[in-house]
């Protein structure tokens, strides 16, 4: 949530950052807005304060014994008054609500400035991308091809379009991938492994930012239950309307999940294979610290997410957003892009962004910093990373031919001593 004093104070700035967000607002409507909603509040302390003054005389004139009648109509009709002045104060507090909760992040002063992905900045290459003596295979084909280890009909059959079942060592594999990469963030980058419900209440979608603008990206189980589009929204909750320690900062959270989201607006976008389902795991990255070291804490998310790809030795780049290719709540996004040979192209996989105090103000999360000062969390996430876009992409870069692909080194021990994923070791 955006601070309004930032809005009231810099008016014209603030609109200009809304318009590098490809965000259109009304500056005049929220300071109206706020002003109203002052007024009313100061209109309430006086009517308080005028009812505590005549209820006052009221115990006088009765401990007197004189006659309290038109005092006591008053005290009524002040109740009526405030009845409908807070009725009014609600409205306006609703309308001012409805209009912050919308409003993005205010982009970091080093983000790119630009409308869209065009306008992202890469940062830096790891890894060559392999050159195959034959076209690259796709990887919904290769799982086919593997006695349909990968089967996209039956999870159609099962639950519709763009949902998919992984068998015998697909789905050894995407286990394998959860493992390693836990193991990896609890291990060496000392992350504390969380599981999580999946399902959420509204007020903690709105905490993280989902809610109230992406509500048709996501799935809805009944009035005040949904889906989980990520971890990131039961991880960052757990500290909801608390005020922290500042030595129990920083904190850092790691869990899988499964992701559900209904890609509301993507038809005909990435349908084909794994890319973008409605159903797929992730394990997510999470951290609160100080409001001055959230920025090292970035490269900190970023490294460690980096990481995964760096042992499975998967080609990739590191871009960092543009204004206009950032997520809602972040102020800064690194995105990490694996390298699809069969696309000829690399393809995101995970987003580390910074949030700074964006998500705490709809939180309510702060701390207490060394002179006794509460002040507000700043938060961090990134996916470490996208298990099934992990997967597919291990398929393709790994293939040997239609019908083998090599297991990466450093998931042979979570593949049981396999090397290879092929027909003729199937179980």
């Amino acid at each position: 949530m955006i601070d309004i004093n930032f809005i009231k104070d810099y008016p014209e700035k603030f609109s200009k950052l809304m318009q590098q967000r490809n965000t259109n607002i009304s500056i005049e409507k929220i300071i109206k807005l706020d002003r109203d909603k002052k007024l009313k509040i100061s209109e309430l302390q006086k009517l308080q304060t005028e009812r505590n003054y005549i209820s006052k005389l009221i115990g006088v004139y009765k401990k007197e014994q004189k006659e309290t009648v038109d005092l006591e109509n008053k005290v009524t009709d002040i109740k009526r008054t405030t009845a409908e002045m807070e009725k009014i104060l609600k409205e306006i507090e609703g309308q001012l609500n409805e209009i912050i909760l919308r409003l993005p992040n205010i982009p970091d002063e080093d983000v790119p400035i630009g409308e869209n992905e065009s306008h992202n900045k890469e940062i830096l290459k790891k890894f060559t991308p392999n050159e195959f003596k034959f076209d690259p295979i796709s990887h919904d084909i290769l799982g086919k091809n593997l006695n349909k280890m990968m089967d996209f009909d039956l999870g159609s059959l099962i639950s519709g379009a763009r949902f998919v079942i992984l068998k015998s060592e697909l789905a050894l594999l995407e286990r394998a991938l959860i493992n390693f990469m836990l193991d990896l963030h609890v291990k060496e980058h000392n992350y504390m492994e969380v599981s999580a419900p999946h399902i959420v209440k509204k007020d903690t979608l709105i905490g993280t930012g989902q809610l109230p603008k992406f509500e048709d990206d996501l799935f809805k189980v009944n009035d005040d239950k949904w889906l989980i589009p990520t971890a990131e929204v039961t991880l960052t909750n757990f500290f909801k309307d608390r005020i922290l320690n500042k030595k129990d900062l920083p904190i850092r959270l790691v869990a899988q999940s499964s992701c559900y989201r209904s890609e509301a607006g993507s038809a005909g976008q990435d349908t084909k294979g794994m890319i973008r389902l409605h159903e797929f795991k992730k394990v997510e990255l999470v951290s609160l610290v100080e409001k001055n070291k959230s920025d090292g804490e970035l490269e900190r998310l970023l490294k460690s997410a980096s990481k995964v790809l760096d042992l499975l030795e998967l080609p990739y780049r590191v871009v960092k957003l543009c204004t206009g290719d950032m997520g809602f709540s972040a102020c800064k996004t690194y995105d990490i892009e694996v390298w699809l040979p069969s696309q000829n192209k690399y393809r995101e996989i995970s987003s580390c962004s910074n949030c700074r105090d964006f998500q705490a103000r709809r939180m309510k999360t702060k701390y207490k910093d060394s002179n006794g000062n509460k002040e507000f969390i700043h938060t961090l996430n990134g996916s470490g990373l996208a298990v099934g876009r992990t997967l597919l992409a291990i398929l393709e870069n790994y293939q040997i031919d239609e019908n083998i692909i090599k297991v990466p080194n450093v998931l042979v021990d979570y593949m049981n001593g396999k090397k290879e994923i092929s027909t003729k070791n199937e179980q």
